[in-house]
């Protein structure tokens, strides 16, 4: 999968599901949950303990694409893409995890706050920006953003709800990532995975407008 084929996949799918727990025995299961759910954009924060196993292991799943999450360096970057990520995240926008990420021929979301950041990180070469943290103002800051520089592919995740979802699509996101919304703490440590599947259904029925 290309970068470019990336950008047009998670359009399609407009949501990933997004994992972060200190929990690495159940980062697995957790994001199977997720895959049932419907999601096929998986996103492994490298915080996980044995993030790289728990990539590699879904990554042999060919109806999902996994990502890795967290990516704060060219060696992480290399590490992530060589255990099976496909794509990759990070907080920051650091201008040669984005080149390397080129070189190794996966997209790329930098995080980005400012529209000097995302025109920056899109300079740089990425594909996606990732809105982060979320502004409080969220929907209508996507669509500000958007109106000079309409060529970038916005992606919030932190602050994204099953309630806001559809207005940051329509505010024109390219897609929404959800964390603790897909991923309760609570659910991960007691092993209730049924939970995160029932619940990521109803968040997916929320960006399609169902």
């Amino acid at each position: 999968m290309t970068p470019e084929d990336f950008v047009r996949f998670f359009r399609e799918e407009r949501a990933s599901a997004i994992l972060r727990t200190p929990h690495g025995d159940r980062a697995v299961p957790a994001m199977q949950a997720a895959a049932r759910a419907g999601f096929r954009a998986l996103e492994f924060t490298l915080t996980i303990p044995n993030a790289l196993e728990a990539i590699a292991t879904l990554s042999a799943n060919s109806e999902v694409v996994v990502g890795a999450g967290t990516v704060l360096t060219v060696e992480q970057a290399r590490e992530a893409v060589a255990a099976g990520a496909r794509f990759l995240v990070s907080p920051v926008c650091d201008v040669e995890v984005i080149e390397v990420a080129a070189e190794l021929g996966v997209a790329i979301m930098p995080g980005c706050f400012t529209p000097t950041e995302m025109l920056r990180a899109h300079r740089a070469g990425a594909p996606l920006v990732k809105l982060f943290p979320s502004p409080g103002t969220g929907p209508s800051f996507v669509r500000a953003c958007l109106g000079p520089l309409p060529f970038l592919k916005i992606v919030p995740t932190s602050g994204v709800t099953g309630e806001n979802a559809a207005e940051y699509l329509a505010a024109g996101a390219h897609a929404v990532g959800f964390v603790a919304p897909l991923f309760h703490p609570s659910d991960i440590e007691s092993e209730q995975y049924g939970k995160i599947e029932e619940r990521g259904r109803a968040l997916l029925a929320a960006t399609r407008g169902q």
